[in-house]
């Protein structure tokens, strides 16, 4: 059995990404990057907590603490998920076109590929908020790290959705299609911009 992606170091994972094979690919790569903005905003919490400048603000820190580690971990798992649901869309490519039953299933495969970057994309966005809060109210002390962290976020969620669309421009069902890109859009018109101001609002207090 290969080893699980996610149970890759970093260099592993790297180079398997770097490899001539198609998962993992940019849709895992959006997942992780996803995670690793999740995992910022929890350093800056773990850092902030237990803190006497910061005890008004304690319970709060706690909730999102516990919070982007639900989205964390989440990410991490859709690292996977968007692996596996690889597979069957690869083998649905590969059923002869003169095959009746390939249409079907390529349709099929389409949509259940749609899901891990869909996924991915809420996640992310509630990352975005949660590094919205954590920039007010975590330490001032690792406020870079809630700019890098808003910035990974970001591309992660622009990454994610680019592994929507790719998918959904294949699709005869256009009403599905476009229910799921209207939703992506949604997604998008909202917390890129909010990612931005976030990741800006750090570098001006930074750099004044």
């Amino acid at each position: 059995m290969a080893e699980p992606l996610t149970n890759l170091s970093c260099t592993e994972f790297a180079a398997v990404l770097a490899a001539k094979q198609s998962v993992p690919g940019g849709g895992g790569a959006a997942a992780l990057v996803g995670a690793l903005g999740a995992a910022l905003c929890s350093m800056v919490g773990n850092f902030t907590t237990g803190k006497k400048t910061y005890a008004a603000v304690e319970d709060d820190v706690q909730r999102m603490l516990a919070d982007a580690e639900e989205v964390r971990l989440r990410l991490i798992d859709l690292v996977a998920d968007d692996a596996t649901a690889f597979f069957p869309l690869s083998q649905a490519y590969a059923i002869p076109k003169e095959d009746p039953s390939r249409a079907e299933t390529l349709e099929a495969a389409t949509k259940a590929a749609c899901k891990a970057p869909y996924e991915m994309m809420v996640e992310i966005a509630k990352s975005i908020e949660l590094l919205e809060e954590m920039g007010e109210k975590g330490s001032k002390m690792l406020v870079s790290d809630v700019g890098c962290g808003a910035l990974f976020a970001r591309a992660a969620l622009e990454s994610a959705s680019m592994n929507v669309f790719v998918n959904t421009k294949t699709l005869k069902d256009r009403v599905w299609a476009e229910d799921l890109e209207s939703r992506c859009d949604a997604l998008l018109s909202e917390y890129i911009p909010r990612a931005e101001a976030c990741a800006q609002s750090v570098m001006t207090r930074i750099r004044g």
